[in-house]
């Protein structure tokens, strides 16, 4: 006798391939047992009050499972009469829905098979199977043809963090999926990370002149998504499951094992870090991953968001960067507020780094990824006046003796520090370009001093 939870899955496969009208339904069961037997009018009219006008948006396992769940259906077995036997086997594939008008109103490229999906990459099967790593399922992890380079980079906060770049071909890959697919898919209004038209600075804006203002961190926020995740996105933007499994391929990584043997002393990976990385999980480093991240994290957004505007307050993420600002019923929330947060973040997938939380009230500095917010977007004094003095000195007495950590281009390296502060604050940032504009630096072999020839006086 064919167990009953093979018999629950033939009766899935055989509905996702028919009509899913309650008729529909009592046919494909019929169909399928070679006999109306009297109970599958009942088992239909409760799957069908279950699944609704989602019905075909439910994966074959997942109808199994809810055809196992119900009562009536062991009742089959459990009468006086004769057991049913399942007679046929629908071979058929599932129907795939019409778009929602979300979906359809993205206009995302119809890639309808592997191979629409290698023509649209330019590319042979043969070689999306290789970039998709299908070559080595079975392989041991030695064996791994590697399609990224690896760098260590330490973190302010202590630690390092692994950056996984792609190689020119995977990566060129990855930017078109990310510049005609992924950027046509919308990112939660509260994200405002490696997103067009935001930045660092709006996400702080949004948070000045609050009485208090709440920041958490995301522990390992890219590594911490692992492939089944990108998968499942890919098949909800209507993807058939072996394409949206390719897309999904394409922009994860494993990283091998002899990478993650450094670094070591002080800078060790956790076991849980480790097993993150060793796993297929979204790089860092790839020109998709901010876009994927983005919107495997819109559910958390939506929860966040909403659990602020309970308490009248605002919430905004900046990558891994949790913010919230408000008034005194976030002020009086606050012992049990960060609990809440953690809660919902556990139950989106994500972690939050409980060390790194800050509460910050009006009366000390409020800083939000770098920048001060008690009264308007701002840099720290202590940073501004660092640089202003670095500037100075450099229109004195030379930038060669100024370049202390030996950038290999201080010139762009202070540029870059200007323009920095001029997105924050544009009227401080004037102020710094004009010294910058002093500063007279050596040129190439054989041209002229590319000073500007403006005059400054130095306080």
């Amino acid at each position: 006798m064919i167990p009953k939870d093979a018999v629950a899955q033939a009766l899935a496969d055989t509905m996702l391939a028919r009509d899913a009208t309650l008729a529909g339904l009592i046919a494909s069961a019929t169909w399928a047992f070679g006999h109306p037997w009297p109970w599958i009018p009942d088992l239909c009219e409760q799957i069908h009050s279950r699944t609704a006008e989602h019905f075909y948006h439910f994966s074959r396992h997942e109808l199994a499972q809810i055809i196992f769940e119900l009562d009536v259906f062991h009742d089959a077995w459990d009468g006086d009469g004769p057991a049913p036997e399942l007679e046929r086997y629908c071979l058929d594939l599932p129907l795939v829905p019409p778009p929602p008008d979300w979906l359809a109103a993205l206009a995302l490229p119809a890639l309808p098979s592997v191979g629409g999906l290698a023509r649209w990459l330019r590319l042979r099967v043969d070689d999306i199977a290789w970039f998709a790593d299908q070559w080595r399922v079975d392989a041991a992890p030695a064996a791994q043809m590697e399609h990224y380079h690896y760098r260590w980079v330490p973190k302010r906060s202590g630690g390092v963090r692994l950056i996984e770049i792609p190689k020119q071909r995977l990566r060129a890959m990855q930017a078109t999926i990310l510049r005609e697919l992924l950027d046509r898919v919308p990112a939660h209004p509260a994200a405002h990370g490696f997103r067009r038209g935001h930045s660092c600075v709006t996400h702080a804006a949004l948070h000045t002149g609050q009485r208090v203002v709440i920041r958490m961190d995301l522990k390992d926020f890219f590594p911490s998504i692992p492939a089944s995740r990108i998968h499942a996105l890919f098949a909800k933007l209507g993807y058939s499951q072996s394409v949206a499994g390719v897309l999904a391929r394409l922009c994860v990584n494993r990283v091998p094992a002899g990478v993650l043997r450094a670094p070591v002393d002080d800078n060790a990976l956790t076991w849980m870090q480790r097993q993150a990385l060793r796993t297929p999980h979204l790089p860092q480093g790839s020109p998709c991953s901010p876009a994927l991240a983005n919107a495997c994290a819109w559910r958390l957004d939506v929860r966040l968001d909403t659990l602020a505007q309970s308490l009248g307050a605002r919430y905004s993420r900046y990558a891994d960067d949790l913010v919230f600002s408000g008034g005194r019923a976030l002020e009086r929330a606050m012992d049990r507020f960060h609990a809440q947060v953690g809660a919902i973040a556990i139950e989106e997938g994500f972690a939050v780094n409980a060390r790194k939380t800050r509460m910050m009230r009006a009366g000390v500095r409020q800083q939000v990824t770098g920048i001060v917010v008690n009264r308007h977007p701002n840099i720290a004094r202590d940073e501004f006046d660092l640089l202003k003095a670095t500037l100075t000195n450099c229109a004195r007495h030379g930038p060669q003796a100024q370049n202390r950590d030996h950038h290999p281009d201080f010139r762009a390296y202070l540029a870059g520090k200007v323009a920095y502060v001029t997105m924050v604050n544009p009227q401080r940032g004037q102020r710094l370009q004009g010294l910058f504009e002093t500063i007279a630096w050596l040129s190439a072999p054989g041209q002229p001093d590319n000073n500007s020839g403006k005059q400054y006086n130095f306080p």
